[in-house]
């Protein structure tokens, strides 16, 4: 579905000089800084796959997309649409994708709701009987009777993100590039619309971009992350590849019979003690949970106990550091 091939894009921007006379020479010597915003990357998606696209702030993600749509031409390197090399064919690619930013909407801002989408339904030349099932569609999954009749300008913000979900989805894109499309909804919108994408991918087998900053969305919705950072691609993989490579630590959550005190366990160390709860991190590769549980049961009776993962929002702002450690 995408292909990307040693893709860069670099700006070029005007260095101006202090003072009077240094405007003055700028006019006739204007000298340029180079900033490489995308970098030399490549990675292919295949059909059906939900893609989490994430990275720092900075770090290339807006300007990949915007290639990718055919906004913006690379500055080398091939990108390939479903065959179509976005900015050559931007007619041709805007037809088979849909896209929704977080911070902007696509619909008309004075305009009911579904007056846009009638408009849209003119300008992709979309059918009368797939415009009816998709309504319906819409309707079913996401609410939209409930506001499809109100101006843009009063709705709410899930209510807006919403309805640019189904202005996006009208003409039934092959690619779906989502740009924050959850950013600052209430959690019950949050779900319903990550339900919706899933739902989407499931039964259309929509191939979905999606660049948030919230790792609970990438991991409820996306099978595969990729992390980008100063325009290079530095970890592509899924969650559970992530945890092995980088996620060394784990935590032993231990409930004891009765109250004990803090003790030294060889190979984990207390971070936390609740009541008669204790919580032991550790290092993977130096020992196992059925070890550290061995041994402290052999002094104390044990109630209960769990291993927890290290969360994937912590390993991804070890990897944004620079800090992480491969395993």
């Amino acid at each position: 579905m995408i292909t990307v091939s040693h893709l860069k894009k670099y700006y070029q921007r005007p260095v101006r000089q202090e003072g009077f006379l240094g405007s003055v020479r700028t006019l006739f010597s204007t000298k340029y800084e180079t900033t490489q915003a995308v970098d030399d990357i490549s990675f292919h998606i295949d059909e059906g796959e939900v893609v989490g696209y994430i990275g720092p702030n900075g770090a290339g993600k807006s300007t990949s997309i915007k290639m990718l749509c055919g906004i913006l031409v690379p500055t080398s390197g091939d990108i390939k649409v479903n065959g179509l090399t976005p900015h050559e064919n931007r007619m041709e690619n805007a037809r088979q994708i849909g896209a929704v930013f977080g911070q902007k909407t696509q619909l008309w801002w004075d305009v009911p709701v579904i007056e846009s989408l009638r408009l849209f339904r003119d300008i992709y030349k979309v059918s009368g009987a797939q415009y009816k099932h998709n309504l319906e569609l819409f309707n079913d999954l996401l609410d939209l009777h409930e506001f499809q009749n109100t101006p843009v300008r009063q709705l709410s913000l899930g209510q807006r993100m919403r309805a640019d979900m189904a202005a996006a989805l009208l003409h039934n894109p092959r690619l779906l590039f989502l740009d924050e499309p959850m950013i600052g909804v209430d959690v019950v919108v949050k779900e319903r619309l990550r339900t919706f994408i899933q739902q989407i991918n499931h039964e259309r087998k929509v191939t979905v971009l999606l660049t948030t900053h919230d790792m609970i969305d990438i991991e409820k919705v996306c099978s595969r992350i990729m992390i980008i950072d100063h325009g290079r691609i530095v970890y592509d993989g899924n969650a559970d590849q992530m945890r092995n490579q980088y996620g060394k630590q784990r935590t032993l959550v231990v409930e004891f019979e009765e109250h004990v005190p803090d003790f030294e366990t060889p190979h984990a160390k207390i971070v936390k003690s609740e009541g008669r709860k204790k919580w032991f991190a550790f290092n993977r590769f130096e020992t196992s949970p059925s070890s550290l549980i061995a041994h402290i049961s052999t002094s104390y009776p044990i109630l209960d106990l769990a291993v927890e993962e290290p969360e994937i929002e912590a390993i991804v702002r070890t990897i944004y550091q620079g800090t992480a450690e491969v395993a």
